[in-house]
């Protein structure tokens, strides 16, 4: 099963100059439950944004640069081989990897964040229609978590 697993806000932003324009310690918690002993695939710009590969998960960055290498992070260069990984894989980021591997997702796990944020980077807009709701739970806003937000479950419709 190929999960995605996103947090963005209103029209769709998850980035500006390569970061996340928010700090929400919810969803970082929300994160780090569903995908420790898992495998995450990401994009290059979003490894380079963590700066160093998660803990107590298999880290794979999809890049088309034969030459990219790193210390604790498997690399391969085509969408295709995410299906042939082992596991629960979840798709982790970017823009383009969402993009580019949104037809091979069963699940998505959307933190929707209820606010407006300036952005040069976007989550592909998704149709609900084509996703059944699994389970919505709204996230606790206090001193840390600031913005009003969601957790989504959402699983693909297959009629």
């Amino acid at each position: 099963m190929v999960s995605l697993i996103v947090c963005h806000a209103e029209q769709n932003v998850i980035g500006f100059r390569n970061k996340m324009p928010w700090h929400l310690p919810n969803d970082l918690k929300h994160v780090k439950r569903l995908t420790q002993g898992n495998t995450i695939v990401m994009g290059r710009k979003t490894f380079e944004s963590l700066g160093r590969p998660l803990p107590n998960r298999r880290n794979v960055v999809l890049t088309g640069n034969p030459e990219f290498a790193a210390e604790g992070v498997d690399v391969i260069h085509d969408v295709a081989e995410i299906e042939e990984l082992d596991g629960k894989v979840f798709i982790f980021g970017g823009s383009g990897v969402y993009r580019q591997t949104m037809q091979l997702v069963d699940e998505m796990h959307v933190t929707r964040i209820h606010e407006t944020f300036a952005g040069d980077t976007f989550f592909p807009d998704y149709d609900m229609a084509k996703w059944e709701l699994v389970s919505r739970e709204e996230g606790t806003v206090d001193g840390k978590n600031r913005y009003p937000h969601e957790f989504l479950h959402l699983r693909r419709r297959m009629d």
